[in-house]
């Protein structure tokens, strides 16, 4: 379920059409052409990139239901049918709300899908790319711009005046639900996750194959050489995109933090105007940003010009554009900590910066690493905030992919796609072993000794 999220949006697409387009193998199989490119192909791939998202916070929303509701369902006679309509839908409402808010801006914001298989169809983030890279119309362009801008921010600001109105849903009495077993429901929703499962996988699958044969779908004769990624000059964009990807992390997670130890333990003057700062990233589309980073920094003269055209102007626009959620979760982290030990240490004479650095850091570490691989992961896989800013030697992996679709090298853009998701994952494993042994040292005192307990 979690695999869109170690590929860029337009992956997605590339799988339907090898599978379901005018040569996929469905297509040539069964003589059966579906039409695959338009709206509706736009959405079936934008279903599937926004998959992990929805589910992620469903799934927080659903783990805090309380097994007292059930309880009381239970006793008043209510059915299945009405325990779920009164019981479980009120009390994920609010978690409803934010996965419709997340899906909704990403499919509208959203340029890799509508690119790869809208054909025709066009929408606004591929209108934006096609003024501004066809036509070199860049007014045109930031007039779109701000038409894309609006539903975003609307969407935004519905969500964050449904999620002041959230009350707590776990409190001191609650208990956990255990569910009961069924054989016949379990083994339905079994069948039902395994489809979804067999889908998204069978996508990837299709993309793997893609990029180790001769030509699909005629010689399925295995092969390495669309690896070698001869039109964008070999490894180069891969190795790029780890660089930046790496450095966006180190710096992105540090400004997060940081920005967020200010608004929530220095409680200043300008706390509110922080925050609000802080937030306002997360409404604004990637195509918007990389687009106001060539008004910026393009003008020659300017000291900002220096970067453009470098790699670091693309660190900048990763640490700015996925700034949002890492500083939202450093505060969600701060916020558990009490406000006695800054007390404590300003009583005893130590400064603020040795107890930051021997007390709230240690504690905070395992959401430092959580923040720092949601950086590196989506610097790895963007394309709609750094697609206006890559110069010659500045590619990166995900825009190569696109180069190179453009192209027709479409072997090759699965072939580097397929290493864009190797190197997520390897690097989503490592992370969980180093979150593992953060933990185990960090939060000792959640697991006490049994000597301490006795």
């Amino acid at each position: 379920a979690m695999m869109p999220l170690f590929a860029p949006s337009l992956v997605q697409a590339f799988a339907l059409i090898y599978v379901f387009g005018n040569n996929g193998i469905i297509t040539r199989t069964t003589g059966l052409n579906v039409g695959i490119y338009g709206a509706k192909c736009i959405i079936l791939a934008e279903v599937f990139y926004c998959f992990p998202h929805a589910l992620l916070i469903l799934a927080a929303a659903l783990g805090a239901t309380d097994a007292r509701v059930y309880d009381a369902a239970r006793t008043l006679g209510a059915g299945p049918v009405k325990t779920f309509l009164t019981g479980t839908l009120p009390g994920v409402k609010y978690g409803l709300v934010s996965a419709c808010f997340v899906v909704f801006t990403l499919a509208i914001t959203d340029f890799g899908a509508p690119k790869a298989i809208g054909g025709k169809f066009s929408v606004m983030a591929t209108e934006i790319y096609n003024q501004v890279s066809g036509q070199q119309n860049f007014t045109m362009g930031a007039t779109v711009s701000v038409v894309l801008l609006i539903p975003a921010v609307l969407a935004f600001l519905v969500d964050r005046m449904v999620q002041r109105r959230q009350y707590a849903l776990v409190t001191a009495s609650s208990r956990p639900l255990a569910p009961r077993r069924r054989p016949a429901g379990d083994w339905g929703c079994f069948a039902y996750c395994a489809l979804i499962a067999a889908a998204i996988a069978g996508l990837y699958l299709a993309i793997a194959v893609y990029s180790l044969v001769v030509r699909w779908p005629y010689n399925f004769t295995p092969t390495l050489r669309h690896y070698t990624f001869a039109t964008v000059g070999g490894y180069a964009p891969l190795a790029n995109s780890v660089y930046v990807a790496a450095l966006t992390a180190l710096v992105g997670t540090g400004l997060a933090f940081g920005g967020a130890y200010v608004v929530e333990k220095c409680r200043t003057a300008w706390s509110g105007l922080l925050y609000l700062l802080s937030v306002l990233p997360v409404a604004i589309p990637g195509m918007v940003l990389g687009l106001a980073y060539i008004f910026a920094f393009n003008a020659s003269g300017s000291l900002l010009n220096a970067l453009y055209g470098t790699l670091a102007i693309l660190i900048v626009s990763n640490v700015v554009h996925y700034f949002t959620v890492g500083f939202l979760t450093a505060t969600t982290a701060l916020r558990q900590m009490d406000a006695e030990f800054e007390n404590v240490s300003a009583s005893l004479g130590v400064p603020f910066y040795r107890t930051f650095w021997r007390v709230t850091v240690p504690l905070a570490l395992p959401s430092i690493v959580g923040i720092s691989m949601y950086f590196f992961l989506n610097a790895m896989v963007t394309l709609s905030a750094v697609v206006f800013l890559v110069a010659p030697g500045t590619e990166l992996a995900a825009v190569a992919v696109l180069l190179m679709d453009d192209a027709g090298d479409t072997a090759q853009a699965a072939a580097m796609s397929v290493c864009i998701i190797a190197i997520g994952l390897a690097v989503r494993l490592g992370y969980w072993a180093l979150l593992r042994g953060v933990s185990r040292r960090t939060e000792a005192w959640r697991d006490p000794p049994e000597s301490t307990l006795r």
